[in-house]
């Protein structure tokens, strides 16, 4: 029989890597350069340095100057002009133009400087329709920009829960690895007053091992989670940042589907956006119409002008003359070229249209889709909870009859592995649910 008292020196060097990734877990400290952050803060952040959303900004702020330009075009348009020549002799063939002609005496300096106004009084309501184009286009650009604020605040919730998620993973695995280390030191006691094998302990032991694996893992999946969330930030890859606490997050409020279903038709921004551009269709199809409707303006125009070669007698002396009246024109091909340009619009109309109820119809699926895995989810953290309570009992209950020898150490490991898991379950069901409320409040245009 051999020594129980004699420890192998792999056993031996087990412990000793043991000891180090648990001292590598629990040695870690909060730097200097550590800050918490509320989600709310990050998406302040997050939607402060997103270059998409300044690119958007502009867009909107380009939109913005095209309707200052659009309602400009109701002033009178005024030009100035200046012209300075030669004039060349000016032969008189007489005989045919092969025989020498007759020099006629020109003056050969010509000058004219001088302006002309014209003010639109109607041209089928195409100004006014091109000041509404250009505000409905503004909309457009407007509830993108939002749309896209709303995915950013999203991807950027996303990130900060899975860095939650991660860190709350890893309390657990601590607190796991504490009490399984303790949990090692009764073991191993046991075996030097040979109540129990080795091989319990080399069980006990490999578990811990892979729960210190775990730990340098879930470290890992923190790393990655921080600098995700700092680069959408704009901050740099060495800031510690931190989320509150997961206990410490607020309860979300639920609403009935139908709540939901309002608010997704009077808030979404994909619906806002569908219903802009099914009134830019139909005014594109009021602006075709207008190309058979007669123009009416306001003119004047005057000059001063060298020689005077306008009207007979002819003179070379300086003269001003100018005109003032009301314009009136009307495009006759239009009667026949519109119509299939009025056609195509129709279509396009009726495209846009089937369009939009198509995309409420996504909107309403998506508001269901998302409003049932968010009752899901809350359901998923009862069960949760209530696994955890009977997971711990069931571990208490197993804790007790392996150290009285009543089972095997197979079941006081999986009892352990069964608390850790249910524990995992429930964290991760509290991340899962905030994530499902956001990304309902993305669909419905709330976030």
């Amino acid at each position: 029989m051999k020594n129980i008292f004699s420890i192998p020196r792999y056993f031996a060097f087990t412990c000793f890597l043991t000891f180090l990734g648990f001292a590598e877990a629990h040695g870690q400290h909060t730097p200097d350069n550590a800050i918490t952050l509320t989600i709310n803060q990050v998406w302040e952040k997050a939607t402060a340095e997103n270059k998409i959303i300044k690119m958007q900004d502009l867009d909107v702020a380009v939109s913005a100057e095209k309707i200052l330009d659009a309602k400009a075009e109701r002033l009178p348009e005024i030009s100035t002009e200046a012209e300075y020549g030669k004039v060349s002799n000016f032969p008189l063939f007489v005989d045919g133009l092969l025989h020498k002609p007759e020099l006629l005496p020109v003056e050969h300096t010509f000058y004219k400087v001088g302006g002309d106004a014209y003010l639109n009084l109607y041209n089928g309501h195409k100004t006014g329709t091109n000041i509404t184009r250009q505000q409905i286009l503004h909309e457009i650009h407007s509830e993108r920009r939002n749309q896209t604020v709303s995915e950013i605040k999203l991807q950027a919730a996303a990130y900060y829960l899975d860095l939650q998620r991660s860190i709350a993973f890893k309390a657990l695995m601590e607190k796991n690895i504490e009490d399984q280390e303790r949990q090692l030191k009764e073991i191993r006691q046991l075996l030097i007053n040979g109540v129990v094998l080795k091989s319990d302990v080399l069980r006990a032991e490999l578990q811990l091992s892979r729960q210190n694996l775990s730990l340098k893992q879930i470290n890992n999946d923190i790393a990655i989670a921080r600098q995700k969330l700092n680069i959408l930030m704009g901050e740099p890859d060495a800031q510690h940042t931190l989320p509150v606490e997961l206990s410490a997050m607020q309860e979300l409020p639920v609403k009935n589907y139908e709540e939901y279903l309002r608010e997704a038709m009077a808030r979404s921004y994909q619906n806002k956006i569908s219903e802009e551009e099914t009134r830019l269709s139909k005014l594109e199809l009021k602006d075709v119409k207008a190309n058979v409707n007669p123009k009416l303006g306001l003119f004047a125009n005057y000059a001063y002008s060298y020689p005077q070669i306008q009207f007979y007698p002819y003179s070379n002396y300086l003269y001003g003359l100018g005109t003032a009246g009301i314009k009136a024109s009307f495009s006759v091909d239009a009667l026949y070229h519109n119509k299939h340009k009025v056609k195509a619009a129709q279509l396009e109309l009726k495209t846009q249209e089937l369009e939009h109820h198509h995309t409420q119809d996504q909107i309403r699926q998506r508001v269901n889709e998302g409003y049932l895995r968010y009752n899901e989810s809350l359901n998923r953290i009862k069960v949760a909870e209530t696994n955890v309570i009977q997971a711990r009992e069931n571990a208490r209950i197993v804790n007790n009859t392996y150290f009285n020898q009543l089972s095997l150490v197979t079941d006081l490991l999986e009892s352990n592995t069964q608390l850790l898991q249910t524990q995992f379950d429930l964290a991760a069901a509290r991340i899962a649910a905030q994530l499902q409320y956001y990304q309902l409040q993305n669909i419905i245009g709330n976030l």
